[in-house]
């Protein structure tokens, strides 16, 4: 893990702004920038302590259970209950923030539409 902070971590410090949609003591949420999909949110536990979602199962599954209630309230709002959970875990596998995040992807999506 790098000794600098995330792009997530400056986000949640309001160092940098994003399009916050949800917020709470452990777990925030905003829109992805680059969004591949018509509604791509991404759900970040406040706490660098992990990098993939592997390490924080094995290190806290709560926060996990957590950031997945999250991820299925937003769903609920933003996509009607139907959305992808996307975790990357490794930069082979698309992770470019190694700060643990989920990918909550909605709106008409097609089997094999996205490239990430």
């Amino acid at each position: 893990m790098s000794d600098s902070p995330s792009i997530f971590t400056k986000i949640i410090a309001r160092e940098i702004p994003a399009d916050i949609v949800f917020e709470s003591d452990s777990v925030i949420a905003f829109r992805d920038i680059a969004p591949q999909a018509p509604v791509h949110l991404l759900v970040v536990p406040k706490t660098e302590q992990f990098a993939n979602v592997a390490q924080l199962a094995a290190g806290n599954p709560e926060l996990l259970a957590e950031l997945v209630s999250v991820a299925q309230q937003l769903a609920d709002e933003h996509t009607n209950s139907e959305f992808r959970l996307i975790f990357n875990t490794g930069e082979s596998a698309g992770q470019t923030v190694f700060h643990v995040h989920a990918h909550v992807l909605g709106g008409h999506l097609e089997e094999g539409t996205l490239g990430h």
